[in-house]
């Protein structure tokens, strides 16, 4: 029971830090916090079944990003940005193993979009410490 308490207060937590930081943001759309491996976690602005398909599309993004860094020695990886006709689309990383992924129109100014996306990933990080699944004790 105190379980469930304490996941609902954590993801009234989480939302409050997404709501806080990206409604400053021109043109926010939305916004997915998800594992490493492809969960949602929590979301902003969007359906349930969107935001599950987009973490764990993003999640694949957000691994080959990675996989690039560690290949020429770049280090972390801190923000992806993706440019489209109609959108823009921010990832960065939060927390040990998650994922934000922050969707705006094009009305959203590029360093703005940039910037929120990261402080709100670092308050995040705050809140999180996701493992990745490899890392989970067996049962």
């Amino acid at each position: 029971m105190t379980t469930s308490s304490n996941t609902a207060a954590s993801n009234d937590a989480i939302y409050s830090v997404l709501d806080n930081n990206l409604s400053r943001i021109a043109g926010i759309q939305g916004a997915v916090l998800l594992s490493n491996d492809g969960i949602r976690l929590s979301d902003y602005l969007l359906d349930q079944p969107q935001a599950e398909r987009m973490a764990a599309a993003a999640s694949g993004i957000a691994s080959t990003m990675k996989a690039i860094s560690r290949e020429i020695d770049g280090g972390r990886v801190i923000r992806q940005l993706v440019e489209m006709d109609d959108r823009y689309l921010c990832i960065v990383g939060c927390g040990e193993g998650s994922t934000l992924i922050v969707v705006t129109s094009r009305k959203a100014r590029l360093g703005e979009l940039g910037g929120e996306a990261v402080r709100t990933a670092q308050a995040l990080g705050e809140w999180l410490g996701t493992p990745e699944r490899g890392q989970a004790p067996n049962s």
